[in-house]
């Protein structure tokens, strides 16, 4: 892990090679640089579970494919670039928000936009933020992280006429207290979430399902993860826009405890290198 800095660059694009697909991956959870401007309460071992540690790697191979992975360089409990701006927690702010807010699952279990809970059910702040803070937090990390996605969403659609989107995650093995299904659950290797088959047409969701499968890979559908805001915001399947979650499970290719890679990590990183062809030679197929 990086050491805590301010950087001035907050997210990176691993670019396509060669002949782009019709296909953008993104990962907006996987990073690893904790920015001085912080300060967080909770110990950085606490903070570190909700990364999706090595992700990013995971997908290395799909640029070689045509498509572009983008992936943020900060850490998922300082801002989450999978929450809408109206999940934010009120009791997080001193003083009076002036934004509108929606009633928000994620923001009343303490993991909205900004987080205020970590695991194991810690508080994250001694402090609540400021008004200021909050808003240079959206505009810094937030904004452009949407942006980036939407153009590269909006470059493959102008030259295809459609587009497929795949958002990138991983999970830990075991449910635990701030999880949807309770505490003690072991979850399936892979979950894939089309939020109830409103983000993607079944037929992309068939073939990352079948896929993975036939990798002898255990795959979930919506369950317990069906997908949040980065699906929800660029998905449109009736105009050709289509976005899939997809998660892994992360004694696949790594310590929960430790946060080393384990042996698994190259088999399983192989595996996602051919998915990443599979994915981009239909979505070429469908385009044409």
């Amino acid at each position: 892990m990086k050491s805590p800095v301010d950087i001035p660059q907050v997210l990176y694009v691993r670019p396509a090679s060669g002949p782009l697909a019709p296909l953008v991956f993104d990962s907006p959870h996987s990073g690893t640089h904790y920015p001085v401007s912080f300060k967080p309460h909770a110990p950085l071992d606490s903070l570190r579970k909700s990364e999706d540690t090595y992700v990013d790697e995971l997908y290395a191979g799909a640029a070689d494919f045509g498509i572009p992975v983008l992936g943020a360089l900060f850490p998922r409990c300082f801002l989450d670039a999978n929450r809408g701006l109206h999940e934010l927690d009120p009791s997080l702010i001193d003083g009076k928000w002036p934004h509108p807010l929606e009633d928000s699952e994620k923001a009343k279990l303490g993991v909205g936009l900004i987080w205020r809970k970590c695991r194991p059910n810690r508080d994250i702040y001694d402090r609540k933020l400021t008004v200021d803070e909050t808003e240079a937090r959206l505009d810094t990390y937030w904004r452009p992280y949407h942006e980036t996605l939407q153009s590269l969403l909006n470059a493959a659609y102008d030259q295809f006429g459609a587009v497929w989107h795949i958002n990138c995650h991983s999970m830990p093995e075991m449910s635990d207290e701030l999880s949807k299904e309770g505490p003690g659950h072991r979850r399936s290797e892979f979950c894939l979430g089309d939020r109830g088959g409103t983000t993607c047409a079944p037929e992309f969701l068939h073939l990352a399902k079948s896929a993975l499968e036939d990798m002898g890979y255990q795959v979930a559908v919506n369950e317990p993860y069906a997908g949040v805001e980065l699906v929800r915001a660029y998905s449109d399947p009736a105009s050709g826009r289509h976005s899939l979650q997809v998660e892994i499970r992360r004694d696949l290719y790594m310590n929960e405890d430790t946060f080393e890679k384990t042996a698994e990590f190259e088999e399983l990183q192989s595996n996602l290198t051919k998915f990443s062809r599979i994915l981009a030679e239909q979505t070429r197929a469908w385009a044409a």
